[in-house]
């Protein structure tokens, strides 16, 4: 379906009933790539999973400006709230991980737990900040000179995705097609307003999450390992799960173990509370 928030169409695949998860995907995906995990949660609870602006087929304005984490947030709530959600599990991959932690901060009274799978609070200084925003600048200006194809073939060879390259080949297929069907404007107004660099910091408001955060990483994304770990420094009650020989995109290698995985995190810290 398609819902206006805040003057933006924002398609929203929503499956099943019962209590509401809200999934939030990474850069250059959409609401499919999270098809595996809804069908198999979808028998027990509801499954609300968004296009983020730029991506999928929601809209994909023109100014950077109104893909900023507070202008997306506040988007988020408004398209829960024409749901009729009141409370939820919010679940973010890679970019939708920063996304839904940011959405956390803001509205918190609307989070029951939070899932972050392979995703970070932004980084720690100003110098590191400015120094990303200038790549992510530039890879944005690359998206819209040379094309998505172009961009495509240089994101599948990212380090960050080797793993991927193990999955089978129709299954690659599929994520480059999606990939190739995203707005080149969408993807590049995305790095502006929603990239690392633009993203402000929630380091310091880790320890004043007062609901259950759990933090999926893959053992051999070593980078978002270390991450988490620094994570769960400044704050003990957070809970690190760590997927055996999987990469970045964890709901795309090992889908089900994930979907089993957030079934678990229903169970132990929401399902008594309904």
């Amino acid at each position: 379906m398609i819902l206006k928030a805040n003057e933006i169409d924002y398609f929203v695949d929503v499956k099943g009933e019962g209590f509401p998860f809200v999934f939030l995907h990474g850069f250059t995906g959409d609401s499919r790539t999270w098809e595996e995990i809804t069908e198999q949660l979808k028998k027990g609870c509801q499954c609300i999973s968004i296009d983020i602006i730029g991506h999928g087929k929601s809209d994909s304005p023109s100014d950077a400006a109104r893909y900023s984490m507070d202008a997306v947030s506040h988007d988020i709530h408004s398209v829960l709230s024409q749901l009729g959600v009141k409370k939820a599990v919010i679940i973010g991959y890679s970019m939708g991980g920063r996304l839904a932690l940011h959405f956390s901060n803001l509205y918190p009274d609307f989070v029951s737990a939070l899932i972050l799978e392979s995703a970070s609070p932004g980084l720690r200084t100003d110098e590191e900040q400015a120094e990303r925003r200038e790549r992510d600048q530039a890879l944005a200006d690359k998206i819209l000179d040379e094309g998505i194809r172009s961009f495509v073939d240089l994101w599948e060879e990212v380090p960050l995705f080797s793993t991927q390259k193990r999955l089978p080949l129709v299954k690659q297929e599929k994520i480059r097609e999606q990939r190739l069907q995203q707005s080149p404007a969408g993807l590049s107004n995305s790095l502006k307003g929603m990239g690392t660099g633009a993203q402000p910091s929630w380091w310091e408001t880790l320890e004043d999450l007062m609901f259950p955060v759990i933090l999926l990483v893959g053992e051999l994304d070593h980078k978002f390992v270390g991450i988490a770990k620094d994570m769960i420094d400044l704050n003990r009650d957070f809970e690190i799960i760590t997927f055996f020989d999987t990469g970045h995109a964890i709901h795309v290698e090992e889908p089900r173990k994930f979907g089993t995985i957030i079934e678990e995190v229903f169970l132990k810290y929401i399902k008594e509370d309904v």
